[in-house]
């Protein structure tokens, strides 16, 4: 259960920083015709940490999907090895979902 929270944590900072890379790509266009050096110093600035984190999201991303298809994997193998096992827990949790929603 952790490690899906984790998986979720994850996954919405990734969209967190895909939104922060985006309204830095529109911050660093409607600055395009700013003139100064300060200005096109801090463009550059900015130009390079965002290619930087681009590549962060992207690496990001590849590790979250593959660590969901290593879990579907481990969980696939488990059904296919222990089947009356991963019966009993889906009739367990079947039930318990059950219950509580019998309980509304």
């Amino acid at each position: 259960m952790a490690e899906e929270m984790s998986v979720a944590n994850k996954e919405k900072l990734v969209s967190d920083l895909k939104v922060v890379i985006s309204d830095t790509e529109e911050l660093l266009r409607a600055t395009a015709g700013a003139a100064g050096e300060k200005v096109g110093d801090l463009r550059e600035r900015l130009a390079i940490r965002l290619r930087d984190a681009k590549e962060r999201v992207v690496d990001l991303e590849v590790a979250l999907v593959e660590k969901s298809k290593a879990a579907a994997r481990a969980t696939d193998d488990f059904v296919h090895e222990e089947p009356w096992k991963a019966v009993g827990v889906a009739a367990a949790v079947g039930l318990a979902l059950g219950v509580l929603i019998g309980r509304r």
